[in-house]
C-alpha cells in the first residue's frame, strides 16, 4: 500500500490541477439547516433541480426523484436508465430505490423496459404491501400503474456492446462509467431527510445480477433521527458489509458522516482484496453535515445549498 502521507500530498496538488479545493473534502458541514443536496459523482445540474424543487417546498423525497429522473433520461449517462449500457446478452436492466423521513422504502430491480426506475420504486413503496418488486413482476406492475414501455438500448450502448463482445472481457474499470450509479441524499426545508438510488448495473453483467443499488441498507439508508448515506462503485463489496445502514450507525455512535464513511470503506479494505475496486460512500447527519470517503482517489461528489453548487474531491483509503 502506497505511503498515506505521501498520497495526501500528491492529493493536494493533484486536486488544484483539476480545478476541485482540498479543504473541503474532510469535514463539511452546513451553517444552518437550509435545504441541502448531496450526490454522487458530478451532477450539478441535476442537484440544481432537486434544490430549486426543495426551496419551492417540495419534500425532500419527491424533490431527488425529479433530480434523479433527469439522469435517468440522459441517453449520454451510460450508467443509469435509458442508455444504459447492458448485460453481457444485450439486456438494459435498470435498478432503483427510494426511502423517506418516514422509514418507508420502495425498490425495483432487474427491470427492462421501464425509463424511470426511481418513480417506480416510490410507486411500490406507496401503493404495495412490500418494499421490493423484481423483474417481470416489477415490469408488470408499472405498466399497470400507468409507466409507458420504453426500448432502453440506444445506439450508442449497442455500439459499445458490440465491441465488448468481440473480446467478451469482464473487467470493471475504477471510475470509469461502466459500474456507478447515481445516487443523492437531501435534506428539506422542514429538515426531513430522504434518499434514492438509480442504476443500470455493472455493465455486461451475467444476465440477472442485482448490485446493491436497490438494496435497503445497502445502496441507500436513511434514518431521519441520524442521517443517510449512499453508495456508489462495485456493488458486491457494498453488499457484503451492507455499507450505508454501517454508515448511518456509525453517525448514530457520534462519528461525523466522513468518519462513518471512513471505517465504511475501512471494513471492505480489511476483509477484501482492493486493489482494482472502487467504493465511494457520501453521507449527510441531521445535522446538516455532510463527507464522503472511497477505496480509491478520484471519487467525487456533488454538494448544492442556496449559494453553492460544487463538484469535491473524496479522500480515499489509498
Amino acid at each position: 500500500m502506497r505511503n498515506r502521507r505521501h498520497f495526501l500530498s500528491q492529493f493536494v496538488l493533484g486536486s488544484v490541477g483539476i480545478g476541485l479545493t482540498p479543504l473541503t473534502c474532510s469535514k463539511e458541514k452546513s451553517v444552518s439547516n437550509e435545504p441541502l443536496v448531496v450526490t454522487t459523482w458530478n451532477h450539478k445540474e441535476t442537484n440544481k433541480i432537486t434544490l430549486d424543487a426543495l426551496n419551492k417546498g417540495e419534500n425532500a423525497l419527491d424533490a431527488i426523484i425529479l433530480g434523479i429522473r433527469k439522469v435517468e433520461a440522459d441517453p449520454n449517462d451510460m450508467s443509469v436508465g435509458y442508455g444504459g449500457r447492458p448485460d453481457r446478452d444485450g439486456h438494459v436492466t435498470l435498478d432503483a430505490c427510494v426511502m423517506n423521513h418516514k422509514g418507508e422504502a420502495g425498490s425495483a430491480c432487474f427491470v427492462r423496459d421501464i425509463k424511470h426506475p426511481i418513480s417506480l420504486a416510490k410507486a411500490i413503496m406507496e401503493k404495495t404491501p412490500h418494499v421490493i418488486l423484481s423483474g417481470k413482476g416489477a415490469r408488470k406492475f408499472a405498466l399497470e400503474n400507468g409507466f409507458n414501455e420504453t426500448d432502453l438500448l440506444t445506439p450508442q450502448a449497442k455500439k459499445a456492446y458490440e465491441d465488448w463482445l468481440k473480446e467478451g472481457k469482464y473487467k470493471p474499470i475504477i471510475n470509469i462509467e461502466n459500474h456507478d450509479t447515481v445516487g443523492m441524499i437531501s435534506m428539506d426545508k422542514n429538515q426531513n431527510i430522504s434518499g434514492g438510488c438509480s442504476t443500470s448495473g455493472m455493465a455486461y453483467k451475467i444476465h440477472g445480477r442485482v448490485g446493491d443499488s436497490p438494496i435497503i441498507g445497502a445502496g441507500l439508508f436513511v434514518d431521519n433521527d441520524v442521517g443517510a448515506a449512499t453508495a456508489t462503485g462495485v456493488g458486491e463489496m457494498v453488499l457484503k458489509t451492507l455499507g450505508s445502514f454501517l454508515v448511518v450507525e456509525l453517525m448514530r455512535n457520534g462519528k461525523t458522516p466522513t468518519e462513518a464513511c471512513e471505517e465504511a470503506v475501512n471494513r471492505i479494505v480489511k476483509k477484501y482484496d482492493c486493489k482494482d475496486i472502487q467504493v465511494g460512500y457520501v453521507a449527510l447527519s441531521k445535522s446538516g453535515e455532510y463527507g464522503a470517503y472511497a477505496v480509491q482517489p478520484g471519487f467525487i461528489y456533488t454538494v448544492t445549498k442556496n449559494g453553492r453548487n460544487e463538484v469535491l474531491q473524496s479522500k480515499s483509503y489509498y
